[in-house]
Order: structure tokens, then C-alpha cells, then sequence
């Protein structure tokens, strides 16, 4: 069984940078294909920026693409989302979410293991 926890997310302007950190235990996150996805109030959970551990290919959505980076750490098993200027548009809860095999896939149902959910909340 794997348990994901993220963290980082919090209240922040315009223009700011965040990262944000999803921690990893019951399995290497290396076996593992990985993804953060965001839900905004009212909306549906959307793809953001995606990796396979094995081949360090990422993978991001065109809204996001130029601000975002996502970023690992074998070592802590942990996995990271660099952002940077952000919106308001960005205003969401955060999710690190994996699934077995090397297959790349946006489809949030494609993906076993999820995290709680980390808060970003973008202000003018």
C-alpha cells in the first residue's frame, strides 16, 4: 500500500512562487508513474504536471506550462511542484496521486494512490 501526504500549499499573491512536497511511504515512488492534479471549487480534478520515475520524462498541461515544474527526490522519496507566477486562476486544492506500471496517463481515474490535498489559495 502506498500513502502519499502533500505539503506547501497556502495563501499567497499574485506573482508569488510555491512548492509544493508530496511524501511517499509503503513504496519507492521510483516504481511508480506520478502526477500532481488540482481541483478548483466547483470544477473537476484536472491534470497539472506529470513524471515516470523510470525515464525522468515530465509531462505538463498547457495551462501550466513555463510556471510549473515538477521535480523528485530519490533519496526522501518525495516528490515536488515548483510554482512559479502565479494567478488567481491557480486557486485550488493540490493532489499527488501515483500508479503502478510505466504507462503515462492524465486520466485522474487512471491513478490508485492519493494524497489528502494540499490548499492553494491565490489573492489580488
Amino acid at each position: 500500500q502506498v500513502q502519499l501526504a502533500e505539503s506547501g500549499g497556502g495563501l499567497v499573491q499574485i506573482g508569488d512562487s510555491l512548492r509544493l512536497s508530496c511524501v511517499a511511504s509503503g513504496r519507492a515512488l521510483s516504481t511508480l508513474v506520478t502526477s500532481w492534479f488540482r481541483q478548483a471549487p466547483g470544477g473537476e480534478r484536472e491534470f497539472v504536471a506529470g513524471m515516470i520515475w523510470s525515464g525522468g520524462v515530465e509531462h505538463y498541461a498547457d495551462a501550466v506550462k513555463g510556471r510549473f515544474t515538477i521535480t523528485r527526490d530519490d533519496a526522501k522519496n518525495t516528490l515536488y511542484l515548483q510554482i512559479h507566477s502565479l494567478k488567481l486562476e491557480d486557486t485550488a486544492v493540490y493532489y499527488c496521486a501515483a500508479k503502478l506500471g510505466h504507462t503515462y496517463s492524465r486520466a485522474a481515474n487512471d491513478y490508485t494512490y492519493w494524497g489528502q490535498g494540499t490548499q492553494v489559495t491565490v489573492s489580488s
